[in-house]
């Protein structure tokens, strides 16, 4: 059996770490109400929230790899489709501000 080179162990470690820390995290958009004092009207704005799924209890070789591997993409992909639908939604109550802004 040969051993592994100390860099690929580091860099092992290094992404085992960084899976660690997204494991079972999601983001959801969360729409909340603010008061507007310039245009003396309550409006709507979205952010993102993160949100825990769950956590690993255990794993072993290539399933916990595996299994760290999807959390982090699924991670990335909440924050990418999250952000998406916020953006959106933030347009949208920033037009219906305006409008009722003008109308005051």
């Amino acid at each position: 059996m040969q051993a592994v080179p100390p860099s690929i162990r580091h860099h092992r470690l290094f992404l085992l770490l960084l899976a660690m820390c997204l494991q079972a995290c999601v983001y959801v958009p969360r729409t909340t109400v603010v008061y507007d004092d310039a245009c003396k009207v309550q409006v709507r704005q979205m952010t993102l929230e993160m949100a825990q799924l769950g956590s690993f209890r255990g794993c072993a070789n290539q399933g916990c790899v595996a299994l760290l591997v999807a959390a982090g993409a699924v991670a990335a992909a909440s924050v990418v489709v999250s952000g998406s639908i916020a953006l959106v939604g933030n347009v949208v109550y920033w037009t219906e501000k305006q409008g009722r802004c003008l109308r005051s």
